[in-house]
C-alpha cells in the first residue's frame, strides 16, 4: 500500500452538526436575544468560534424533545 493510500477517508456528509443562534430563534419562534439568553443558560452545549456562537444539534434537538 503507497503512502497516499493511507489516508483514512470518511464519508461526505450534508448533515448540520450546529445550529446558528438565528436558526434557534426561528425553530422556537423567538427573538434572537431572547435565543442569545437561552444560550447563556446552558440549557444545552454551545461553542463561541469567533464572534458567533454555535449550538450543538444533537443536544439542543435533546433539550428540546425533553420539553
Amino acid at each position: 500500500m503507497a503512502a497516499d493510500e493511507k489516508i483514512m477517508k470518511t464519508p461526505a456528509t450534508n448533515e448540520k452538526r450546529t445550529y446558528s443562534v438565528q436558526e434557534i430563534a426561528e425553530i422556537l419562534h423567538i427573538s434572537r436575544s431572547m435565543a442569545y439568553n437561552l444560550c447563556s443558560q446552558s440549557l444545552f452545549k454551545t461553542v463561541r468560534v469567533g464572534k458567533y456562537v454555535r449550538v450543538s444539534k444533537p443536544s439542543f434537538d435533546e433539550w428540546l424533545d425533553s420539553k
